[in-house]
Order: structure tokens, then C-alpha cells, then sequence
């Protein structure tokens, strides 16, 4: 299971890239999308939409399922990856690059396991 250790991430299997410091970018692990299966639709929210940390930002359907995609951090939406509603597959191809939001004003970061962390994390599932 790839788990870059520059990132941030969450026990409900999102990610964390810092941009700057009141600036992330969310996506999905490498073993959420390998547990859900093969992405066929990804909702996004609208840019200047609100997100609290531990509450629903998106929703992924795969051949299995409905997911809801959690937020790890509150703020506010700055963008969507647009690509993601044309390409969902790009989630499963190359999770760590397939970026759902960029959020701005961002809080609750210091709740968000790093790298190793979330390896011990994973091993105990």
C-alpha cells in the first residue's frame, strides 16, 4: 500500500497535502480506492461551499457502492478538481495526484495522523 510520508491523513482513509499555510489539498488513499473498487462517478461540491472536519464534502460511487468522502479539515472550498467528473477513474490510476478539493481557512489540522502513523494505522484493520 503506497502512503506518502510528506502527507497528512485521516482513519476514514482521506488525505492531506499542505499548499501554504492556510491552503490544503483532499484526496483519497491509495487503500480507500483499492477497497472501493473501480470509480465511476465523483460529486463535488461548489468552490465557496463550507467543510467541517469529520463531515461529508463528496460522494464516490463505484461498481460496489455509494461512499461518502469525509472531510479532514473545516474551511472553505477554493476549488474542485474539475477532471474528476469526467475522469473518476484517475482516483484508482494514481490516487495521490486525482485531488478532490483545495480548501482555504483551514482548522483541525492537528488532528490528522502524518505517514507513519497512518501505516500503524492500516495494519490494524
Amino acid at each position: 500500500m503506497n502512503v506518502p510520508k510528506e502527507l497528512m491523513y485521516t482513519k476514514s482513509h482521506e488525505w492531506v497535502k499542505t499548499v501554504d499555510d492556510t491552503t490544503v489539498m483532499v484526496g483519497l488513499t491509495d487503500y480507500a480506492q483499492d477497497a472501493l473498487g473501480d470509480l465511476v462517478f465523483v460529486n463535488l461540491p461548489e468552490p465557496g461551499d463550507d467543510v467541517a472536519a469529520g463531515e461529508a464534502f463528496s460522494d464516490v460511487e463505484s461498481v460496489k457502492a455509494v461512499s461518502d468522502v469525509l472531510s479532514p479539515v473545516t474551511g472553505q472550498v477554493e476549488e474542485i478538481n474539475e477532471e474528476l467528473l469526467d475522469s473518476p477513474e484517475s482516483v484508482n490510476q494514481s490516487p495521490y495526484d486525482a485531488w478532490f478539493i483545495k480548501v482555504k481557512d483551514v482548522s483541525g489540522k492537528e488532528e490528522l495522523m502524518d505517514g507513519e502513523a497512518y501505516e500503524a494505522y492500516l495494519e490494524t484493520l
